[in-house]
């Protein structure tokens, strides 16, 4: 066996290898003896049918899947032998001349490699970050009472609806000439009309009653907050961002919302009985709430702007003919050109994020022992147990935790949160974070593009 590579630049390379009989035949011959040990032809006893007819039977079949095993190991064991980093796995090229199976006993083959590129990250207390402190008042805190008291109130019929009202009915998506697409998105599912972001949608919205149709020319003018967007189409948030249809929505009921009063009765509704005993009480809940959630989004916005402004800096190049090819060839469906195109870049930017990301890792010595994720699984699950009013020993922690480690993809998910916060917490150690004072919508705007 003869194996090389060729360098075309930094980023992409052949590698040519060349098989003789010596790589393949043993082997070859030792699947044709099994064949014919068991092979039952009419006019033979079983194991006595001719090595010649087992050979025009099966003999390419073999042949050529025994050279592709060579191959596949062969390759392997050279990348990992010359600490050759890839990126995806290399590509077969198209032979100069079709290969005579029968006839050939020495077979040359090159395939098509990308290469990482070489770089170095300076991370240092010369790049300066934003880190927003939002600002949490009695207005925002009344605003999140309001919405607990309408999101558990009740609904009374209504002949036409008004601002504060809910229309129940059915979403169905229409091509470019106002028909229903056949397969296209339907679902049943309600508006809010004061959360609708049009106002010229909402005044068609206003006044409407049973039987109505209305036509919604943008889908996500329905809602400030697009995963509630998403939920009213029956669809995932992902799924969201290819939407780009109108769409019909029949009016079936229009209700309106009494909101529940501040009471007793709502306080246990939310958060247990006698969790809650005041309004005041209420209130602080609700503010410990938002300061909690709002502290994982705050950290989120600052990760994604220190791993965008990276990413600008470093302008990583990419071999990019070489890993479209490889997209198209490794995907599960077939994936069109003009697909490919719009969606390469987005492809691109998460792959320069690993990249960098790596090395980062690497170059810091950071690591996610298994311990620190059974610690932060057992966390996880025993504040869930308690949130539902369930007792927890340790033995049902560790039979829990040792359920949920069985899980591949939840495993992997956990080492990725977990080298995220200690990439965090290294990024808070060298940049320099200033802290910024922000509205509490103008913060969503920032983070999300819209409310969330």
């Amino acid at each position: 066996m003869n194996i090389s590579l060729e360098k075309k630049d930094d980023l992409n390379g052949v590698i040519t290898i060349t098989l003789t009989p010596e790589d393949y035949q043993e082997n070859v011959d030792k699947q044709l003896r099994g064949y014919r040990k068991n092979a039952s032809l009419p006019g033979f006893r079983k194991g006595k049918v001719p090595m010649g007819m087992i050979k025009k039977m099966v003999g390419t079949q073999v042949l050529v899947e025994e050279i592709n095993k060579v191959l596949s190991d062969a390759l392997n064991k050279y990348i990992i032998e010359n600490k050759l980093d890839i990126l995806g796995q290399p590509l077969p090229k198209e032979n100069d001349k079709p290969i005579d199976w029968n006839n050939d006993k020495e077979f040359t083959f090159n395939y098509d490699v990308a290469f990482a590129p070489e770089f170095k990250v300076d991370i240092n207390g010369k790049t300066n970050f934003d880190k927003y402190v939002v600002k949490i008042d009695e207005k925002l805190i009344d605003r999140f009472v309001e919405d607990a008291a309408r999101r558990y109130g009740k609904l009374e019929d209504a002949e036409k609806a008004v601002e504060e009202d809910m229309l129940f009915g059915k979403f169905e998506e229409l091509d470019e000439n106002g028909n229903q697409i056949e397969g296209g998105i339907t679902n049943e599912s309600y508006i809010v009309i004061s959360e609708v972001t049009d106002k010229k949608l909402q005044k068609k919205l206003i006044g409407a009653k049973k039987g109505d149709e209305i036509i919604i020319d943008d889908i996500t003018a329905i809602s400030k907050n697009h995963n509630d967007v998403a939920g009213a189409l029956g669809i995932t948030h992902e799924q969201l961002h290819n939407v780009k249809n109108k769409f019909k929505f029949t009016v079936e009921n229009v209700k309106h919302l009494v909101p529940h009063e501040l009471n007793q009765e709502l306080f246990d509704k939310i958060y247990g009985e006698g969790q809650v005993k005041s309004v005041e009480e209420f209130r602080n809940r609700i503010k410990e709430e938002l300061e909690k959630g709002l502290q994982t989004d705050i950290d989120k916005k600052l990760y994604a702007d220190i791993q965008n402004k990276l990413i600008e800096k470093l302008s990583l190049p990419l071999p990019d003919e070489f890993l479209k090819r490889w997209i198209v060839a490794t995907n599960e469906k077939p994936i069109s050109k003009e697909d490919l195109e719009r969606e390469y870049p987005a492809y691109a930017k998460n792959l320069q994020w690993q990249l960098i990301e790596n090395k980062i890792i690497k170059d810091n010595d950071l690591k996610v022992t298994h311990e620190e994720v059974v610690d932060f699984v057992k966390q996880i699950l025993k504040q869930r147990y308690e949130s539902m009013g369930m007792p927890v020993d340790d033995e049902m922690l560790n039979q829990a935790t040792g359920e949920v480690l069985k899980n591949q993809e939840e495993l992997q998910n956990i080492y990725a949160k977990l080298y995220d916060d200690k990439l965090m917490e290294l990024f808070k150690e060298k940049f320099k974070i200033n802290e910024k004072e922000i509205d509490y919508d103008k913060f969503l705007e920032l983070a999300y593009g819209h409310q969330h």
